[in-house]
């Protein structure tokens, strides 16, 4: 019996634990939706930045070819820096934080669902359109498809570790959170634009790329498995 009664709470739960999440993640792309104006601002800003270095440096083929994996990862990291705030910012403006934290649901699948919408809003549209300004800096097909693979493993971790980054300052009110974040965040970055702008050049160069590939991906993993804890548990503190 009291099997029974278990299963039947474990199945209650479960779908209720699902449309939680699914609720959480289509309010803040509705949000966003009804704020279009303020999703180009990232794609504006890492487009000029990936264009001006051609009329900066030389435009040359060859070295437009060499620079072209950093130039594009650093500016998609301070492209996706660009909206890390509003993960939790207008949540806490309006009051709206303090009720997820007072949800019967783990705030931690919460944020988890707050920072792929985030993802989506942010990191999607910068991956798509990676491959076009690639092509504008002479970047080879083997490079392109390995910067799209890369994108799509590491824009993620920007947003997980971002999250972890705007919840701890997501309290200030003194106009100094937006300095500490990047303090607090800019340094967890740098292991993916190493490992990703690596893979992007050996590509170009025709070598193997699976080991930072790998390593992507276990950073992918484990972003996924702890940010959303030490975001919740960041949160937990900024707010009392």
């Amino acid at each position: 019996m009291n099997d029974v009664t278990n299963i039947a709470k474990t199945t209650a739960i479960e779908p209720s634990l699902g449309r939680a999440f699914m609720a959480m993640l289509g309010r803040d792309l509705t949000l966003a939706y009804r704020h279009r104006a303020q999703l180009a601002n990232p794609l504006v800003f890492f487009t000029i930045v990936v264009s001006l270095f051609p009329l900066g440096l030389n435009p040359d083929p060859d070295l437009l070819r060499t620079i072209a994996p950093g130039v594009i990862w650093v500016a998609a990291l301070l492209a996706a820096m660009l909206s890390l705030d509003s993960i939790f910012r207008s949540d806490f403006d309006d009051g709206t934080l303090e009720q997820i934290l007072l949800s019967p649901h783990p705030l931690s699948l919460l944020v988890l669902a707050k920072t792929l919408a985030h993802w989506l809003i942010t990191g999607l549209p910068l991956l798509l359109l990676a491959p076009v300004l690639g092509g504008l800096l002479d970047m080879s097909g083997e490079a392109l498809g390995v910067l799209m693979i890369t994108g799509a493993l590491g824009t993620p971790i920007l947003s997980l570790i971002g999250s972890i980054g705007v919840a701890l300052t997501v309290g200030l009110r003194s106009g100094g959170g937006g300095v500490l974040l990047s303090l607090l965040v800019l340094p967890l970055y740098i292991p993916v634009l190493i490992f990703a702008a690596n893979a992007v050049g050996n590509a170009a160069g025709g070598f193997e790329v699976t080991g930072q590939l790998a390593i992507l991906g276990s950073l992918l993993a484990l972003s996924v498995g702890l940010a959303p804890l030490a975001a919740a548990a960041a949160l937990r503190i900024s707010l009392n």
